[in-house]
């Protein structure tokens, strides 16, 4: 019985792989149509992240932009946080053939020059934001080390990702008013991440219903006036290193100096886990150990909104029907039931500064984002929950 037979008999229909533009570029990496990706995991995805701040407490901004191979989705969110208003714009659409093209509804990011100079886009809409920002990298964009994660019998994680600091060019229209973006002092960091992480409507849970549920994680890429420190760390429930990596990397393209391995203390606001300062100690093999003190200045709650979890009607990769869907959802942190919402992942604009004269460059201060959050059992936690 030959094969076709055989597959014929199990009722499972035959189709043609489709073609795409970008199967013309001799860029393959498997025996697939670029449209399919390697893993048949569902979870696999593909994704811009940009922020954007003026280097203070007066703004900040996220901007994602996500492909989801195996789902067949598309999807983008901006979110603002001025004062006190948290504002979030995001968009779905079915992901079609032509994975090149970085349109969904209003959102759109263009690529000027590989890993040095992009354009991202939000047109107007009701929704009260909008923006056009081109993206100048200030170092050259780092490969940051494989993160894989087993959680009992599921990979949860295994992921690549590229990261670099920057300055913005361009305005942001919040409520109808301006902002003129200028390099000077409108900077901000950016990665290009993909592979596999949890996305799209949960899944059974399995026996993993039995994780201890910790995320300790940091996430410091730190810009100075001449030269940024990237640092990441995640710990699991037992304080044990998953994840860790610190470089200083310098614009002129020299190979970036490796800062041993990262220490993180961070100072909390009583009773809560909303971190108030906190100190980085680094121990470079061939130089003298430093610190860096870390104080995030203007906190955006990441998850709000935004696809990474929290609403069960709006998750990065989540299926939103055959038609363009664009949405937008305004909290106000001064009213209790919408600060109550800010939980979850911080992405705060953070200020960092060298302790002890310490620094190699001209600036002792500089800025960037401080991502944080501290979920479940952790050593430095007193309660253990």
């Amino acid at each position: 019985m030959s094969f076709e037979h055989v597959w014929t008999l199990m009722n499972i229909p035959t189709q043609a792989a489709p073609l795409s533009p970008l199967d013309d570029y001799p860029i393959h990496q498997a025996p697939e149509v670029m449209r399919h990706v390697t893993t048949s995991d569902r979870n696999f995805y593909d994704r811009y992240y940009f922020n954007v701040h003026g280097c203070s407490d007066e703004l900040m901004m996220l901007i994602g932009v996500g492909q989801y191979p195996n789902l067949g989705v598309m999807d983008a969110f901006a979110v603002v946080r001025r004062g006190p208003l948290h504002k979030v714009v995001r968009a779905s659409r079915e992901l079609g053939n032509d994975r090149m093209d970085t349109t969904v509804g209003p959102f759109r990011v263009e690529v000027i020059e590989g890993l040095k100079r992009l354009r991202v886009v939000l047109d107007e809409t009701e929704h009260g934001l909008s923006f056009d920002l081109t993206w100048d990298g200030a170092i050259p964009a780092t490969l940051e080390p494989p993160h894989y994660l087993r959680w009992q019998e599921r990979v949860v994680f295994d992921s690549r990702r590229l990261a670099q600091t920057g300055r913005w060019t361009g305005t942001i229209t919040v409520e109808g008013e301006t902002i003129d973006v200028t390099p000077d002092r409108w900077w901000g960091s950016r990665d290009r991440s993909w592979g596999i992480r949890p996305v799209g409507e949960p899944e059974p849970p399995g026996i993993q219903v039995k994780n201890a549920g910790t995320f300790y994680w940091l996430y410091a890429p730190m810009q100075f006036e001449d030269h940024s420190i990237l640092c990441i760390l995640q710990e699991d429930e037992k304080g044990r290193r998953l994840l860790e990596e610190a470089v200083r990397v310098w614009p002129d393209g020299r190979e970036p100096e490796y800062l041993g391995r990262p220490e993180y203390r961070p100072e909390y606001a009583e009773g809560t886990r909303d971190v108030v300062t906190a100190t980085l100690r680094f121990a470079p093999p061939a130089g003298e150990p430093f610190e860096v003190r870390a104080t995030p200045i203007l906190p955006v709650h990441l998850m709000v909104g935004t696809g990474y979890g929290l609403e069960p009607d709006w998750k990065h990769g989540m299926y939103q029907g055959p038609d363009l869907k664009v949405q937008g959802v305004t909290y106000d942190t001064r009213k209790p039931d919408d600060a109550a919402r800010m939980w979850g992942m911080v992405d705060a604009v953070g200020r960092y500064e060298y302790l002890d004269g310490a620094e190699p460059g001209d600036a002792a201060t500089g800025h960037g984002l401080f991502e944080y959050w501290a979920l479940g059992p952790h050593p430095s936690f007193p309660e253990n929950g």
